[in-house]
């Protein structure tokens, strides 16, 4: 060994003697680097802020009664979670759902919840802290549920349309709620008087009837019409076969044209009452006066004879 290699691992030696802590090489390296948790950010690196802490949480769990006896409504309902403004203006909606009893999770603040069932809405401000809350919105509201009928006889369902107004002053038709109600359909209004038309085919068999609804009940109604349904027939003699590609007017003793209706013997239901009725075929027109009672559905004949 040369002189200077003893000279350097004289010199080792003396240096580890003299630290302890040098000597234990397993603890040298498990020292924090600098930057680390426990140290210094290293020179040209930025130490972003720390992540903001997430804000609380509010939920707000809801349901809808007729009256504040009745039980919660199970269907039908929407809802509708807005900011609540008290200077005005347009409100965001920030939430909506379609279930029976929602649950909503928000921010703590203050909002306007807002539920709608048929043709009925209602609002009600709530404030949510940290937590849970729920809360109950009283909807008035009644329903209507329609059907015809004539004489003892129920009209079918397919053959009716109604319409439902509400009266403005001395006009009973004043403000159009709903139009093509189907029979048997349940319509959700406010407590309140209504005009209904009920409309039995496609010409003047028409009924109406003025109609109450009641806060938290269905009210079943039948409108009974004076009317019946006829077959318009040409023929050469009473009973024989129809002519086909007739063209029918039938018209009332005023000369009001009721309906039009071309084929070789298409129905048609009628008010009761008098009529006339017009047929064409062949470039000839032929005319049959009739009478329409309620409930007696028949065949109505006009006869192509020359004159």
């Amino acid at each position: 060994m040369t002189r200077a290699r003893r000279r350097f691992g004289k010199t080792l030696a003396l240096a580890l003697a003299a630290s302890p802590s040098l000597a234990a090489s397993p603890a040298l390296a498990q020292a924090p680097l600098p930057g680390s948790a426990q140290g210094v950010a290293p020179q040209g690196v930025t130490q972003g802020p720390p992540p903001a802490p997430a804000p609380a949480e509010a939920s707000l769990s809801l349901r809808a009664v007729l009256t504040s006896e009745a039980k919660p409504l199970r269907g039908g309902l929407t809802w509708r979670i807005y900011e609540d403004r008290p200077e005005g203006g347009k409100p965001v909606v920030l939430a909506r759902s379609e279930e029976a009893q929602p649950t909503f999770r928000l921010p703590p603040g203050s909002y306007l919840t807002n539920v709608t069932y048929g043709f009925v809405s209602t609002s009600k401000r709530v404030t949510l802290n940290s937590g849970a809350s729920s809360d109950q919105l009283t909807v008035n509201a009644g329903a209507l549920r329609l059907s015809g009928a004539v004489g003892e006889a129920k009209i079918a369902g397919s053959q009716l349309a109604f319409a439902v107004f509400v009266p403005i002053g001395n006009n009973p038709e004043g403000r159009l709620v709903r139009d093509g109600v189907k029979a048997g359909e349940v319509v959700r209004l406010p407590e309140g008087t209504y005009h209904v038309v009920s409309t039995w085919g496609d010409s003047n068999a028409i009924q109406r009837a003025d109609l109450k609804v009641e806060n938290g009940r269905l009210t079943d109604a039948t409108l009974n019409h004076r009317a019946a349904t006829v077959t318009l027939k040409l023929v050469a003699s009473p009973g024989t076969e129809a002519f086909a590609g007739t063209a029918f007017s039938v018209l009332t003793p005023g000369g009001d044209t009721i309906r039009e209706a071309i084929g070789a013997f298409p129905q048609v239901t009628l008010a009761e009452g008098e009529y006339q009725l017009i047929a064409r075929h062949d470039g000839k027109v032929y005319t049959q006066d009739f009478k329409v009672e309620s409930g007696v559905d028949r065949d109505i004949e006009a006869i192509a004879k020359d004159p």
